[in-house]
């Protein structure tokens, strides 16, 4: 709501257009990007009722766990220290992380290479298997970008990782490098 404020907006995109800046949501920040319309459209807009959207996870419950999530495209310079076919182990916690789109809307995205992340099984395949898609999102999307690759929207937590003492008894690359990616895109 507080972005749906003009001068809020305008200052948005202004920063994303302009003054040539990026987004990142994560979690609640990728359901605010979406509700806003800048995922998957780029820019701040009304919503229609077939809108691409985040909802409650099919069991009707909070998640919290490790997952396995592959970067399935590189165009947005959030990846850019990243290469397709990359598998993290990321951790979840969410409520309404679900992912749904329609068809036609996921053959689109798909297109354009806007589907940047997908919950993946333990041999890197994307998959419906509720024990890798915890939240059962449509093609198993994870997170998605604008077009132009500007605005990341993901559920999986990204920064509850640090190399010194967090999931040490955890097997995986728990290491995705977004937020270098994204401070390398301004040097």
């Amino acid at each position: 709501t507080l972005f749906r404020n003009p001068v809020l907006s305008e200052a948005l995109e202004n920063l994303l257009y302009q003054r040539d800046g990026l987004a990142l949501g994560i979690c609640n920040g990728f359901q605010a990007l979406i509700k806003l319309g800048l995922l998957p459209y780029g820019h701040v807009q009304p919503l229609k009722a077939d809108s691409p959207t985040l909802t409650y996870n099919t069991i009707g419950r909070h998640l919290s766990r490790m997952v396995e999530t592959k970067v399935v495209s590189v165009m947005s310079p959030w990846f850019s220290s990243c290469k397709a076919g990359d598998v993290h182990t990321v951790a979840i916690s969410h409520g309404e992380g679900r992912f749904v789109a329609t068809p036609e809307q996921i053959r689109e995205l798909a297109a354009k290479g806007q589907i940047a992340t997908q919950y993946v099984d333990l041999s890197g395949k994307a998959t419906y298997d509720s024990e890798y898609n915890p939240n059962q999102s449509v093609l198993a999307v994870e997170g998605i970008t604008s077009p132009d690759g500007r605005v990341l929207g993901k559920m999986a937590h990204t920064e509850r990782f640090s190399a010194e003492d967090v999931f040490q008894n955890i097997a995986g690359n728990k290491l995705q490098p977004l937020f270098k990616s994204g401070v390398e895109y301004f040097k």
